[in-house]
């Protein structure tokens, strides 16, 4: 391997590594030199952390540093696993991801059941959901959407990646009352998200 390369994939090491949130392709062809091209950075780091106990994903738009699904196993055995945020929360979750944007009304009306400003307020505060403008019709309700990191933490890199409809319900034309798919941040030590309690909703 070349000099310029393997200086390369160390910077792309560094930065991925130190990078609070995933890190874009773009973001990492700005910190490269000119005449390396970041794909084939990223792709030989890929193949570098393929066999080791933490791989190089892509996620939420980006690229980011995990522990290898086969020894997500055995981390939980020395590892303090967050707790999942509250049923409640999860079931808003889903609708809002599904359906966004969309009112508190409107998750209202498919939960069947008053949504608390305590889990909105946990999703904001976990950086799950964020304001997306507001609907044009009568007191001009705010919408509300899913974020970057709403992706990070369930291992998407889109949400073209959540299951389909049809696959979590058996009438496929009813409402979204499922849970999006299992957080892979269960298996990642830095990750603390989750750990509010698990305050019951009354419907």
């Amino acid at each position: 391997m070349s000099e310029p390369m393997t200086n390369a994939l160390r910077l792309a090491e560094a930065a991925i590594f130190a990078a609070p949130q995933p890190l874009t392709t773009r973001q990492l062809g700005q910190l490269l030199p000119g005449d390396v091209e970041p794909e084939a950075v990223l792709a030989a780091l890929g193949a570098l952390y393929a066999p080791r106990g933490v791989n190089l994903v892509e996620v939420g738009g980006g690229w980011q540093f995990r522990t290898a699904p086969d020894i997500a196993p055995y981390l939980r055995k020395v590892v303090e696993v967050p707790r999942r945020l509250p049923r409640v929360a999860m079931e808003t979750l889903a609708i809002i991801a599904y359906h966004q944007p969309v009112t508190r009304p409107e998750i209202e009306e498919i939960r069947g059941a008053a949504l608390s400003q305590v889990t909105l307020d946990l999703l904001l505060e976990n950086g799950l959901v964020t304001p997306k403008g507001r609907r044009e019709t009568p007191g001009r309700p705010t919408l509300w959407g899913t974020t970057p990191a709403f992706l990070a933490q369930f291992g998407l890199n889109d949400l073209r990646e959540l299951p389909k409809r049809e696959e979590l319900l058996i009438d496929p034309t009813g409402p979204v009352r499922a849970t999006p798919p299992a957080p892979e941040a269960e298996t990642r030590a830095e990750e603390g998200l989750f750990t509010a309690g698990d305050e019951a909703e009354a419907p």
